[in-house]
């Protein structure tokens, strides 16, 4: 099984500050493979706790060298929820690469672990008999201190129900837990990487930025 590692996390960042330099980035120094994945980058601002600023992957299988490259892109630059990242940013970034594994059907909504698994919930949408669907990765429950129902009742908000939330609606849905392996690097380590195995320290557009 491929885990999470460093190496995967330099190649977000360079994918990233390659994008804002017009560049190529160098190519990766990790195994291909298939497996779902996420990229997650977040922010801190005033040395307070990292905040959210783009997540996106796929739960479905992928080669990882072109899935770490798209979606270290797509989660900076295109996650509806934020503006996209500029490049004045960087030093204030820290990335999580997520590989997911051991996929399973849970018994109901409840037959899950928080801080163990990750979710993907499916159910019809009583009002408008449409499918639904949404997942969180494995340690966002736990970082939110939710309970099991408190994950399941914010997931269902996050696929897009607005209606009311009964547990008849919570029964109806087919849950598959999942775990994950991650790695998290911020920007001025990823620097220091950058100039201990190539010699010189990455730049935007000839500025460098950082703390060197």
């Amino acid at each position: 099984m491929v885990a999470a590692n460093k190496e995967m996390v330099v190649y977000c960042f360079d994918t990233l500050v390659a994008h804002y330099n017009s560049e190529e980035a160098p190519p990766p120094a990790f195994d291909e493979g298939q497996h779902p994945l996420f990229v997650t980058w977040k922010k801190v601002a005033n040395g307070g706790e990292p905040r959210l600023r783009g997540c996106i992957g796929t739960l479905e299988s992928r080669c990882i060298v072109n899935g770490f490259r798209d979606y270290a892109l797509t989660s900076a630059l295109r996650d509806r929820r934020f503006a996209p990242i500029q490049a004045k940013e960087l030093p204030y970034l820290e990335c999580t690469v997520s590989i997911l594994t051991n996929y399973e059907t849970a018994l109901d909504y409840l037959d899950w672990e928080v801080g163990k698994h990750g979710i993907i919930i499916e159910f019809t949408d009583p009002s408008y008999n449409t499918r639904r669907s949404a997942t969180y990765l494995p340690e966002v429950a736990a970082h939110e201190g939710w309970t099991k129902t408190e994950a399941i009742d914010s997931l269902i908000r996050k696929a897009g129900y607005i209606g009311m939330i009964t547990e008849q609606l919570r029964k109806n849905i087919r849950l598959t837990r999942y775990q994950s392996t991650l790695y998290t690097m911020s920007y001025n380590d990823y620097v220091a990487y950058v100039r201990t195995t190539r010699g010189t320290a990455p730049t935007t557009n000839g500025a460098r930025l950082g703390n060197y």
